[in-house]
């Protein structure tokens, strides 16, 4: 009789192979460096001369963007050995209509704010620069897409199901932006609930982080860029500058509009049409327990 000796597996693949391990890592790891991305321009910025800030804002936003997803791209290969399609190239259209999805979400939000009496739109100015709130509003996307569908939602969901995975991204999703300026507990619940939930349908939904890197961007950027509204507690100019007046349940208080509860039931209502065309193309995942790759 002969005998085989299958190769084993090397100590650092035994490692990966539990998804709370990858979990773990991949959270740290893509955190740390949307940190960097976003800490380094902050940094630099006063030892650039004044009229060529703007082009290195526009270089550091693109290298930073470029380098989130060439590290993604890079850790998943290594821990999981795969070749990440949630990223793949040939998925970026899905992009555009990502970016409609947002716009409209926020502007129906910015509309019915507006009747209700609580958002008050000013004089157009489309002189104001937009260039801050591009910015933000591409780095976040890429990079919080990356983060908490790609890595959280994701790797929860092999691990525990699909349930599971929306809570648990979700709720992070809502954590971390307690830390913003002017956020609250009813803050981090709204974000939680109107773009944790919705994000994540959406990357169900497609099976790619292209879909909600662009509805992201949209919200964002209409938010801040197009009404010049306080984005998760941070002001921009836009070419509009809408004021609120009223509770803080309505208008969002200091936050801005996103922790308005008119803007979680906007999304809720997007979220649930989104998930439900999800789960007839069979991309629910019931519950379950599978801690390691082989069980």
């Amino acid at each position: 009789m002969t005998v085989i000796d299958m190769p084993r597996p090397s100590r650092m693949r035994t490692i990966f192979n539990n998804r709370l391990v990858r979990f773990v890592s991949l959270f740290l790891i893509t955190i740390f460096a949307y940190a960097g991305a976003q800490i380094f321009p902050m940094v630099t910025m006063p030892h650039i001369p004044a009229p060529n800030r703007e082009s290195f804002a526009v270089v550091t936003e693109a290298v930073s963007v470029i380098l989130l997803l060439l590290i993604y791209r890079s850790f998943v290969r290594w821990m999981e050995h795969r070749t990440p399609q949630e990223i793949a190239v040939r998925k970026i259209p899905s992009v555009i209509p990502g970016v409609l999805i947002g716009l409209g979400l926020f502007t129906a939000t910015i509309a019915i704010l507006s009747v209700m009496g609580i958002a008050h739109i000013g004089a157009y100015t489309p002189a104001q620069a937009l260039l801050a709130a591009i910015n933000m509003a591409v780095l976040s996307a890429v990079g919080e897409e990356i983060i908490f569908r790609g890595v959280v939602f994701r790797i929860a969901e092999e691990m525990f199901g699909t349930l599971v995975a929306l809570l648990v991204s979700a709720g992070l999703f809502g954590l971390i932006h307690m830390g913003n300026p002017g956020a609250t507990l009813v803050s981090g619940a709204a974000i939680a609930l109107e773009a944790g939930i919705l994000l994540a349908v959406s990357y169900m939904l497609t099976r790619s982080l292209w879909l909600p890197i662009g509805l992201h961007f949209g919200w964002n950027f209409a938010e801040g860029g197009i009404f010049g509204a306080a984005v998760s507690g941070n002001n921009f100019k836009g070419l509009w500058s809408t004021t609120f007046t009223g509770p803080d349940l309505l208008s969002g208080g200091k936050f801005g509009p996103e922790a308005s509860i008119v803007a979680v039931a906007v999304c809720a209502a997007a979220a649930t049409v989104i998930l439900a065309l999800a789960i007839r193309n069979g991309q629910w995942r019931p519950l379950h327990l599978s801690i390691n790759d082989r069980g």
